[in-house]
């Protein structure tokens, strides 16, 4: 399984999971393992305190974290919050008690499921399908977002090259981008990398 710091394909509920559950209480640690027997082939370890959590997760590498706590500071639901941003995996939080600044501050952290007074071992697979749903569903429109925003900076990147060539050269728009184009089929390259090149060059002429 990869490093938690990489990116990887995302788990679907239907696959077989293993679950860090996170609680210092072994008795409602037991009630989350009840509740996710019911999760096919499920791998289950509990992680009784949080000392240390974050190399204890990328040593396990799970596919979802399942976090419980009692009556919870703001210090400790912030540094659970800091282990959801560096986990990239989706994280479940049941929390006993809980205001409207920290349901935000889950949100801003990426919590997939945040879960207040609810830990009942009927509704732990639910709620974790549901987690799992929702992260999947952010990391998509996450990765659309940095496409979007890498294909505009390439197209910027081959708007400056065609200028350069437009001026250096004396061609027209349409000119400039054949050229650039010809160039990249005959080295088998992409365009960007041409015009990258192009660019380069220019900034290094000065």
């Amino acid at each position: 399984m990869p490093d938690l710091a990489s990116p990887s394909p995302l788990p679907s509920p239907e696959q077989h999971l293993t679950i860090a559950v996170v609680d210092p209480s072994r008795a409602r640690a037991a009630v989350l393992e009840e509740g996710l027997r019911t999760v096919e082939g499920a791998r289950v370890v509990v992680i009784p305190d949080t000392v240390d959590l974050l190399d204890r997760l990328s040593a396990l590498s799970p596919d979802v974290v399942v976090i419980h706590l009692e009556s919870p500071s703001r210090d400790l639901l912030e540094q659970m919050f800091g282990v959801s941003r560096l986990v990239e995996r989706p994280v479940a939080m049941f929390v006993d008690r809980s205001d409207v600044p920290m349901m935000q501050a889950a949100v801003d952290a990426g919590i997939s499921a945040y879960v207040v007074d609810g830990l009942k071992a009927e509704r732990i697979k639910p709620i974790i399908d549901i987690a799992i749903l929702r992260f999947n569903a952010f990391a998509r429109l996450q990765r659309e977002l940095t496409e979007a925003r890498s294909e505009l900076a390439d197209r910027k990147l081959i708007d400056r090259a065609k200028g350069i060539l437009m001026t250096a050269r004396g061609l027209s728009e349409d000119e400039a981008y054949r050229q650039m184009r010809r160039k990249a089929m005959n080295e088998k390259r992409k365009i960007v990398d041409i015009a990258r090149a192009i660019v380069t060059a220019a900034d290094l002429l000065g």
